[in-house]
């Protein structure tokens, strides 16, 4: 680490049900969840360390009388306390969790319930008609809904979480200690989480406590969080369950669970998080958000203006960033001061320009199969375009590497995977001899003042491999041309053409803003984003020129992760 940079704090535990226990002695009355049960209520309902602690053992208990320790559970829905403790409770019994997304097809939803061999589904009240057909066409026997109560096809409604908590309350007042008396293995298969896959079909990631656990307490060493969070991410991503769920209650952070996107900003202002875990996607739209707001209210070359003021007085060791952008602070609740970002890259200027107005973005790097952080820029140690450092105890190293210390980034530690589910020939492509995870992500490593800071350049399977052997990395021809005012989406490409297949040119193919534009007075699109790429090539290497631009009317195909699927766009060009 750099001299008199420590690592911060953290607590060390080895399972779920110790997490919860020592949450609990630790922060007792504090604040661990807190939510409104409706978006429009404005009481706020809040649940301590101690009374979750107390609910997850009940709601353990209960599930262990069901018959459900070994089994295999899917748990489907949004974020709620109900999702937390199915999942907390489940883990710290010995059963194995299948998280899935509730924005999946039904059909969908039943394979993987299917293919994992899941005895029970704990589910949202949100997935509505999808939960008969998962009961007609699943071997599934157990149907408890975490978040209220759903009534079936035919008229009868499930157990829910509060009756699993009552019951298990009971019996364990009576004297029931079974949820105390297992003895976890940390090491052995916990979790099943379908990647969403951005290439092609998921795989079944297999993760266990060990992984989970390690994940976050040896990666909380190396950033310092603040005393309330908001959850906005998907449960089911391990960078939702793992990062802002099992992270921050075992660090004691009060997690407040939004209602929806469609909230966030005014739940921002109502509740006032010092700290946010986003993916790229969120923070973009904050930030056109902020910018269309200042344009609109004619306070854009103020806001410009102060920007440039308040770096040339931190130059010179004077910080006003808080009170010279209070107002763009507001739109935040006043009291954000740290957004940790992954999941996918994100345009240094968006990290340089929330850094200017006084919120740091520590950039971050992460795949589900390391459980899934991998490193991090850390609170007062940055650098620009890097994913940041390992996590302590995480040994990372770059495969093959070209000229210029370029290959396939490596990872092995505690937080990597068990293997892929039910797939022993895909889990053993990628491993190496060494036992290193091969992540699929190109990139290098620079080694500063002792530290190895990651730089990612793009993924393997999108490079674009031209005959006359040179290789270009679409991310990072994207990463530049996201640069130009009005592009909301871009995605690169080697287009091939339909009239000459042996064509080859780099295409672009852009999703603009189409408001943006028209109140820029953009009337021909097309010739707009033509100039403005000619520009950007006249930046790039001649090898990584765009050749052709194609501009969509609609947004591109996104999986549930929000990334886009490349491997669904039509790359013809005529």
């Amino acid at each position: 680490m750099k001299k008199n940079y420590p690592l911060y704090e953290t607590t060390v535990f080895r399972d779920f049900r110790v997490m919860t226990e020592q949450a609990a002695e630790l922060h007792g009355d504090d604040t661990a969840f807190s939510f409104k049960k409706n978006p429009t209520d404005a009481e706020v309902v809040k649940v301590s360390f101690n009374q979750a602690r107390n609910d997850i053992r009940d709601f353990g208990t209960e599930c262990i009388s069901m018959g459900l320790r070994d089994k295999k559970c899917a748990i489907i829905g949004g974020g709620s306390v109900g999702w937390i403790y199915a999942y907390f409770a489940l883990m710290s019994i010995g059963a194995v969790t299948v998280p899935i997304d509730k924005e999946l097809p039904a059909g969908d939803m039943a394979s993987i319930i299917s293919r994992a061999d899941c005895t029970a589904v704990f589910y949202g009240a949100e997935i509505g008609g999808k939960l008969d057909y998962i009961k007609s066409n699943t071997s599934a026997s157990v149907f408890v809904c975490v978040n209220g109560e759903q009534n079936t096809d035919n008229g009868s409604a499930d157990l829910t979480a509060a009756d699993l908590i009552a019951r298990g309350g009971e019996k364990y007042a009576a004297g029931d200690n079974s949820y105390y008396d297992y003895e976890i293995d940390p090491d052995r298969l916990a979790t099943i989480v379908f990647t969403s896959g951005t290439t092609g079909k998921g795989k079944g990631v297999m993760l266990s406590q060990t992984n989970i656990v390690s994940d976050m307490t040896q990666g909380m060493y190396n950033f310092a969080i603040t005393k309330k969070t908001m959850n906005l991410l998907p449960p089911h991503h391990t960078f939702g369950s793992t990062v802002n769920f099992v992270g921050h209650f075992a660090q004691g952070c009060e997690i407040y669970i939004s209602s929806g996107l469609r909230y966030m900003l005014k739940e921002m202002q109502e509740q006032q998080p010092t700290h946010l875990i986003l993916v790229p996607l969120f923070v973009e739209t904050i930030y056109r958000r902020i910018w269309s707001t200042a344009e609109k209210t004619g306070s854009a070359d103020k806001l410009k203006k102060g920007i440039k003021i308040s770096n040339a007085l931190r130059r010179v060791g004077i910080d006003m960033r808080r009170k010279l952008f209070a107002d763009v602070l507001k739109t935040f609740g006043g009291k954000l001061e740290m957004i940790i970002c992954g999941g996918a890259a994100l345009n240094q200027d968006i990290i340089d320009f929330f850094d200017a107005i006084g919120i740091t973005i520590l950039n971050g790097y992460g795949i589900t199969e390391c459980s899934p952080l991998i490193s991090c820029n850390r609170n007062k140690l940055q650098r620009k375009g890097s994913v940041g450092i390992p996590i302590v105890g995480e040994q990372v190293k770059i495969k093959d590497p070209d000229e210029n210390g370029e290959g396939e980034i490596c990872v092995k530690g505690p937080n990597v995977m068990l293997g892929y589910y039910e797939n022993p020939e895909a889990t053993a492509e990628v491993f190496d001899e060494e036992g290193f995870f091969r992540t699929g992500d190109y990139g290098r490593i620079e080694d500063i003042d002792g530290d190895k800071w990651i730089y990612i350049t793009g993924r393997l399977k999108n490079l674009i491999i031209f005959s006359n052997g040179k290789n270009v990395y679409p991310e990072e021809i994207e990463t530049e041309l996201s640069r130009i005012r009005g592009v909301l989406e871009v995605v690169v490409y080697a287009g091939e053409s339909r009239k000459d297949p042996q064509k080859e040119v780099i295409v672009a193919e852009i999703y603009p803003d189409y408001e943006q534009l028209e109140a820029d007075g953009v009337d021909d699109v097309q010739a707009y984003f033509n100039e403005h790429v000619r520009e950007a090539n006249n930046r790039m290497a001649p090898y990584k020129k765009v050749g052709m631009v194609k501009v969509r009317k609609t947004e591109f195909t996104k999986n549930t992760s929000k990334k886009i699927t490349r491997f669904s766009i039509d790359k013809s060009i005529d």
